[in-house]
């Protein structure tokens, strides 16, 4: 296993060998949108602020900032010496650059949302605005790095530990364009730096040496395995060829309980986990069919009894805990009992013309994962009993996400993990023109209710308006939420330095192997 020389006490340098699940569409950062990903592009990249073991934000790139009193400039100065990993010099350009190609409209960069609290930075990613001079991103000197916000925003720190805000080596990106990213091009500036990538199969990493921490890293590089088979992944964990394992099968949660104490590991996590319909075409344009489908759902019963890990039924959109939000809404059937919920499901059904001679058709799309797959057998059985009958399609994670853009889906998986700490970027997910809004839902009301949300200074108004919002988009049955996720991770005795926390982020250079 140790590939390294040894270190000080009985930690050794060595390769870590982690089973990452989804297969890596691209290691471009504005060109990515899963965790799988994020594991990757955390390690290769990083932004101007960075995360400690608790996910929370720390000085990257930058050294230091400093906020104007009106909460809408910060400056921040970049850390002497910082290289990429050709040794070429890490620059505020750098950024300047990066945030005007992720708001370039030709990029295609289906996550330039996070970053819209950048003035300016909407209008130039709809093409309204031209000229990205006029983004709120400058370069005071090479150290300085200035950006200015459309109104003062209390998450945005957080968001600027999230891969859309990592800066591209401009000299490589200008050079190569499209094939800057190809393993033979590719330039970073994290900890670690790609040295192989085979799709399908695994990325490896070793440590970027220019990097300004690099003498402090404990682990040489990370294998990380495309893998959606998780009884695999868990029988190959068990045989010592996986250090981590970043899912697991929730049927054996038990066994590991037992024969692998402590290293099933199980935590809060700020994330949702639901079913997006189609609000755009028959059946699903209509509002009662949509909520029938929801209220049929037992979701007290995928947690504890599907899943095995108990999941929190969700009943909201919002999960509770995020920052400057208290409760958030519910929908208002949430506390009858199962029977009168199916009563009703039924009988919003009728109404819209569906009964045991003309029964709802509907196929229900998930990606490929034994727990994915138990959810949905559990939920199409829930439907039955109403007289829905169900045709359940799956397809590996990348061709799965690729077809909800698209638009193709009658009901479908999804599953949301926060990008920052505040209830606006899981309901953006509901936003018109939004990429990952992937049922289309539009609603002009709730459009305006974000809009003045993210106008409003005074946090209290502000969480009451996107309270507004939430309840809106539940009265209407816009998607089904289903439960609140919690992290599932097996991790080896012999790791150190990884930390549960809210939103599962653990990047590799913290942690170290003790043989």
């Amino acid at each position: 296993m140790a590939l390294g020389c040894m270190m000080t006490g009985s930690v050794f340098a060595a390769t870590l060998n982690v089973h990452n699940g989804g297969d890596a569409s691209s290691l471009d950062p504005q060109k990515v949108s899963g965790d799988w990903e994020n594991r990757i592009v955390g390690d290769i990249f990083e932004g101007l602020v960075t995360e400690d073991t608790h996910a929370e934000p720390i000085p990257g790139q930058a050294e230091s900032w400093e906020i104007s009193d009106d909460g809408l400039t910060y400056t921040f100065k970049l850390r002497d010496g910082i290289q990429w990993s050709d040794g070429e010099p890490v620059t505020a350009e750098d950024f300047v650059y990066s945030f005007q190609r992720l708001m370039n409209p030709e990029t295609a960069a289906n996550y330039a949302y996070l970053q819209y609290s950048i003035k300016n930075s909407e209008k130039i990613n709809s093409g309204e605005i031209t000229d990205f001079n006029e983004l709120g991103v400058k370069a005071i000197d090479d150290k300085t790095l200035e950006i200015t916000l459309e109104q003062p925003t209390p998450y945005f720190l957080g968001a600027l530990t999230h891969y859309t805000a990592y800066p591209v080596p401009k000299h490589v990106v200008e050079e190569k364009a499209g094939d800057w990213v190809r393993i033979d091009n590719i330039v970073t500036n994290g900890p670690y730096k790609p040295t192989e990538w085979v799709p399908g199969s695994h990325v490896l990493t070793t440590i970027n040496d220019k990097y300004y921490d690099a003498d402090k890293l404990a682990i040489d590089g990370v294998k990380f395995f495309t893998l959606e088979d998780q009884s695999a992944a868990l029988k190959r964990y068990r045989a010592g060829e996986f250090d981590i394992l970043t899912d697991f099968p929730t049927d054996q949660f038990e066994w590991m309980q037992e024969n692998l104490p402590g290293q099933a590991r199980v935590a809060p996590f700020a994330g949702l986990y639901y079913y997006v319909m189609n609000n755009q075409k028959p059946p699903l344009d209509n509002a009662d069919v949509r909520k029938a489908l929801s209220m049929s759902v037992v979701r007290e019963a995928i947690g504890p009894q599907v899943l095995g890990t108990g999941e929190i039924a969700a009943y909201s959109w919002v999960p509770p805990g995020m920052a400057n939000y208290a409760e958030p809404a519910m929908v208002d059937w949430k506390d009858l009992s199962q029977a009168d919920k199916n009563a009703e499901a039924k009988k919003l059904l009728e109404g819209a013309g569906y009964n045991a001679e003309n029964p709802l058709k509907l196929q229900l799309r998930y990606n490929t994962n034994e727990n994915h797959k138990r959810i949905a057998v559990a939920i199409a059985s829930m439907w039955k009993a109403i007289g829905v009958e169900v045709e359940l399609f799956n397809t590996e994670t990348k061709v799965h996400y690729a077809e909800l853009q698209e638009g193709q889906l009658d009901v479908a998986r999804a599953g949301w993990l926060a990008d920052y700490n505040d209830a606006d970027n899981f309901l953006n997910l509901l936003k018109g023109g939004i990429d990952y809004n992937y049922g289309r839902y539009q609603n002009d009301e709730f459009d305006k209710l974000l809009a003045e949300a993210n106008a409003n200074t005074d946090a209290k108004e502000r969480a009451a308006l996107l309270k507004k919002a939430e309840q809106i988009a539940l009265d209407d049955s816009a998607a089904i939420p289903i439960y609140y996720y919690l992290s599932r991770n097996v991790v080896s005795p012999k790791i150190k330095g990884f930390d549960d926390n809210a939103f599962d982020i653990h990047r590799t250079r913290w942690l170290s192997i003790e043989e």
